[in-house]
């Protein structure tokens, strides 16, 4: 083994919708975790792989922590909470304010009793002007003592690359715990599913997303190895809902088909045959055994 090699765990920290999903999917180089404008979009804890000459970093995107309004709410910030005390390194990301609210103030609390390196990360920095990301360094450095801050913009890819150099700054040295071309944990069907739910979102009202899910009910490959046919069922909390869904003769339903088949077949480099279905199952959020059904499930905190 080299000696010089680095390796360990690291953790996005953040509230919802501070683009830690857009931040991971720049620094593994591949889309991997879905991004959208509404908060709540990641629900499980995804595990991407960082190979480089220099090491190894296994990055951790949490669930944004947030006060949980039901059972899934709750399983989220559970997530959240335990990967803390499982990694090497934290990245706490945050949008470049002088407003710290009682989530922040919770997190610096919970960072307090880890004694682990801390790294600010500064988000959306082309959204203001400098003046202002300079205050804003100036409020978070008062409310916890960083080992770094760095300001960037995930969404323009700048200052992202200072990030790396950073996280192997503080990572032990250890041995590669996968092979380089590893890039996540998910199973591929778990990904497919993520990817539908990101188009859903991106397609649909702001009310609705919240109350979906989706289930991969079948995924083969015809053997020929140039086509995959994809059977998902969208899960909504309403028969409103699931009418949106469909759109006005099947056309949102239609739009979401085709921008998720898109994205599958860059991921999965075969021509896809996607058929998609909705389906109201209500109050999931609040069923233990429905949230375990669509891949969310609570032994594995």
């Amino acid at each position: 083994m080299n000696e010089n090699y680095k390796s360990g765990f690291v953790a996005l920290i953040g509230r919802p919708n501070v683009g830690k999903s857009t931040l991971m999917n720049h620094l593994i180089g591949q889309k991997i975790a879905i991004t959208s404008k509404k908060p709540q979009t990641t629900r499980n804890r995804i595990q991407t792989v960082y190979t480089s000459p220099e090491g190894q970093v296994v990055f951790l995107d949490t669930p944004g922590i947030h006060k949980a309004k039901n059972k899934l709410g709750e399983y989220m910030v559970q997530v959240a909470e335990r990967t803390l005390k499982e990694v090497d390194v934290i990245l706490w990301l945050v949008e470049p304010t002088t407003f710290v609210g009682a989530g922040e103030r919770r997190i610096a609390q919970q960072l307090q009793e880890l004694h682990l390196p801390v790294i600010l990360i500064i988000n959306k920095v082309d959204t203001v002007e400098k003046g202002e990301i300079l205050q804003a360094i100036d409020v978070y450095r008062r409310l916890y003592e960083f080992d770094e801050i760095i300001p960037i913009s995930a969404l323009r890819n700048r200052n992202t690359g200072d990030i790396m150099n950073c996280i192997f700054k503080y990572l032990p040295y250890g041995p590669q715990y996968y092979d380089e071309d590893t890039v996540t944990d998910q199973p591929v069907r778990q990904i497919a599913a993520e990817i539908i739910r990101e188009k859903s979102l991106h397609a649909l009202d702001a009310e609705i997303p919240h109350g979906i899910a989706v289930a991969i009910d079948r995924m083969k490959d015809r053997g020929s190895g140039n086509l995959i046919d994809i059977d998902a069922t969208i899960i909504c909390e309403k028969d409103s809902h699931k009418g949106i869904i469909i759109g006005k003769q099947g056309a949102m339903l239609k739009k979401i088909g085709s921008n998720a088949r898109y994205e599958l077949e860059k991921m999965l480099d075969s021509k896809v045959n996607l058929k998609l279905w909705v389906k109201v199952k209500r109050d999931w959020r609040d069923s233990d055994f429905l949230i375990k059904n669509f891949g969310y499930d609570k032994k594995e905190l």
